[in-house]
């Protein structure tokens, strides 16, 4: 009776909802002792999947990382903010977010989620949801609100950048929580020795502090003290952005640093009008005409 009545929820809200980066319902079946539900078709399973059982032919890059976070923290915007009444998803875990054939992230699982009035700010409910995902004040409260949703995220971005469970045994075999281990090593400043190496690999560490700097807000004890997840999703597409300036400009030094040492060896005197090259304290003027590709010379 349980699972009917969670199935119904998502066919109800689900039926609200027009997303991108939410999983579509395309049908149900309601004539059986269980309602069957039929959703469109996600290729590439669980992002708990691609985090804590990486395949080295296809690594979970930086790029792809930051791309996925942007996309979840979208679609909860939407759903907080955007949709036709407030829905609380209540359930924001990696394994709940799907990754079609293009790795484009969908989140999945509205069975526990809740559509609010506008003018209400929480829902007042038994405690449920994931261990390890799950927000401490509202635990401690009965009392879920959209603050909720943005802990549960924090947690999830944590994965992200540390590769690490939500929940795990420690070589004492104690249970350790990823947000307070994560909290804690922000704290002592050993953010660098959590990360994943797939992190650490392929970010930049001024773009990987701002991520974290993100993950510890939204793990903030006091809810109130979180961001919203339309303001999370703004400063994650703003990380975003600076990262693709800074490879625009070091792509940009690197040709203009080929074209220079050409110069300098004589085999082109010219290059684009309006840069030059500095060689020994002389600067010298290039030309409109491009004679050769950088990529040659790369």
């Amino acid at each position: 009776m349980v699972v009917a009545q969670s199935q119904i929820n998502e066919i109800v809200i689900l039926s609200q909802i027009s997303h991108r980066n939410v999983v579509k319902i395309l049908g149900c079946c309601l004539e059986t002792e269980v309602p069957l539900l039929v959703y469109e078709f996600i290729l590439n399973g669980t992002l708990f999947e691609y985090i804590h059982h990486q395949n080295e032919e296809l690594p979970l890059t930086w790029e792809m990382r930051l791309r996925i976070a942007i996309q979840v923290a979208g679609a909860l915007s939407y759903l907080h903010s955007a949709a036709s009444s407030p829905i609380f998803h209540r359930d924001i875990k990696s394994s709940n977010i799907l990754l079609d054939e293009k790795y484009t992230a969908k989140v999945a699982d509205f069975g526990t989620s809740r559509s609010m009035s506008i003018d209400k700010t929480h829902v007042t409910t038994k405690v449920q949801g994931t261990f390890g995902y799950l927000d401490p004040e509202f635990f401690q409260s009965s009392k879920f609100t959209d603050k909720s949703d943005v802990y549960s995220f924090g947690v999830t971005l944590s994965e992200l950048l540390t590769g690490e469970k939500p929940v795990s045994l420690t070589s004492s075999q104690e249970w350790r929580s990823l947000a307070a281990y994560f909290l804690l090593s922000m704290e002592e400043n050993r953010l660098f020795d959590i990360l994943d190496a797939q992190v650490m690999k392929d970010g930049g560490k001024d773009e990987i502090v701002a991520v974290a700097n993100l993950a510890k807000r939204c793990l903030n004890l006091k809810g109130k003290k979180r961001p919203t997840m339309k303001q999370v999703a703004v400063e994650l597409e703003g990380i975003q952005q600076s990262v693709k300036a800074s490879d625009m400009r070091q792509t940009f030094a690197n040709v203009e640093y080929v074209r220079c040492e050409i110069t300098e060896h004589g085999d082109i005197v010219s290059a684009s009008k309006g840069s030059s090259c500095i060689n020994d304290g002389v600067g010298s003027s290039l030309d409109d005409e491009p004679l050769l590709s950088s990529k040659n010379f790369l």
